[in-house]
């Protein structure tokens, strides 16, 4: 047992994070009564916990949130990235509170309940997140029981026998079933989500999900593009069937290597085409997958809102928000691949471009708002390049 965490059960314990190597986190159970499974991260962000939970880039993956007044401002049907919550469960440092703002439609902790999610209140964040930065993402089980009785030799024992990420393609679980269009823009103030109708003769663009979030589908229709949404496993002919002026690759979870064994021979195609191409997270990954390079599993990942990002052409840095694990590695980028971002957290990859054609990509969430506009130029720049062709 880690020397920070009680080994024996704390009275009136009612959830508990159980690790791989038998460590155990007591807490305050809240949500829904179960327990799940996954990878345990953390993530820096202040705002946006209801945007992180239901993005499916964190399907299989239990956030603790180092930040420690998550759901004070309630839940609502706004802030939502998907139909339902990806993530399996969140731990916290204090416990939820009633919500206090004027756009909170029900607590927080209700709409976890609502959606089967489970939260773990009252636990030290500040050494969970000390023990994954120095010893790596663990595998976890998360768990709440209002009765507070555990069998923890069971949950730490199904931590340690699941595989983990790596070798794992989850875009298959939580990309769409069907096509369809896309005309929603962002959120206005006193008006909601506008509906937006391109003209007709703008680009149109295929946005091949493998976790979209909505907010970069809304961005794509805000930068003046049509957007028809196909699902990850769409061949090259489907695609193409929509005749469309550009491509966009998604954000979404698991493993890049298993997602591009289906997703990398359409890419290429693609590229052959030579029309433009755009890629965020998982969608960059798949390009850098494309083009020859590899991708590797990150130590920690990164997951926040207040990442940097230095763009090499002009030396600018805007504040991103990140969510991988997994990153490509820019010593294996061929010739004929520029790198355009780094992070200035690790010098990791976070941007390239092919230099004979237009296709470029990042690995951070230019829709995600934390500069809060510091990237949207990506979209309109994606835009342009297809009315440029």
């Amino acid at each position: 047992m880690a020397d920070d965490t009680p080994a024996r059960q704390p009275a009136g314990a009612s959830g508990v994070v159980a690790l791989a190597d038998g460590t155990l986190f007591w807490g305050e159970g809240f949500g829904a009564e179960g327990e799940g499974l996954g990878e345990l991260c953390f993530n820096t962000a202040m705002t946006g916990y209801q945007e992180v939970m239901t993005d499916p880039s964190y399907a299989a993956q239990i956030i603790t949130f180092t930040f420690p007044h998550i759901g004070n401002v309630g839940a609502n049907q706004h802030d939502i990235e998907a139909l339902n919550p990806h993530a399996v469960g969140l731990v916290v440092a204090e416990r939820v509170t009633a919500p206090s703002n004027f756009r909170a439609e029900a607590r927080f902790d209700d709409w976890l309940a609502s959606w089967g999610r489970i939260g773990v209140s009252g636990i030290d964040t500040r050494a969970l997140t000390r023990r994954i930065r120095k010893a790596g993402a663990p595998h976890a089980v998360i768990a709440h029981r209002r009765d507070g009785r555990f069998d923890t030799q069971a949950l730490v024992a199904r931590a340690r026998d699941w595989g983990g990420l790596e070798g794992l393609d989850l875009a298959k679980d939580v990309t769409t079933r069907q096509t369809y269009s896309w005309t929603e823009g962002p959120w206005v103030a006193g008006e909601g989500y506008a509906r937006l109708e391109p003209p007709s003769d703008a680009p149109h663009v295929v946005a091949i999900d493998y976790g979209a979030k909505r907010a970069i589908l809304r961005q794509l229709v805000a930068a003046g593009a049509r957007v028809t949404v196909v699902p990850a496993t769409a061949s090259f002919e489907e695609v193409v069937a929509h005749a469309p002026d550009g491509l966009f690759l998604s954000n979404g979870p698991g493993d890049p290597a298993a997602t591009g064994a289906y997703a990398v021979p359409v890419i290429r195609q693609w590229l052959e085409t030579g029309k433009p191409l755009f890629g965020i997270c998982l969608g960059h990954q798949m390009l850098g997958l494309a083009v020859g390079a590899r991708t590797l599993k990150m130590h920690q990942g990164h997951r926040g809102a207040n990442h940097p990002v230095k763009r090499l052409a002009d030396g600018k840095v805007e504040i991103t928000a990140m969510n991988h694990g997994f990153a490509v590695d820019s010593k294996t980028l061929p010739a004929g691949v520029r790198e355009t971002h780094v992070s200035l957290f690790d010098g990791s990859n976070c941007g390239l471009a092919l230099i004979d054609r237009p296709a470029f990509s990042v690995q951070y969430h230019p829709e995600a708002s934390p500069g809060p506009q510091d990237s949207f130029g990506l979209f309109r720049d994606f835009v342009q390049t297809m009315k440029a062709a």
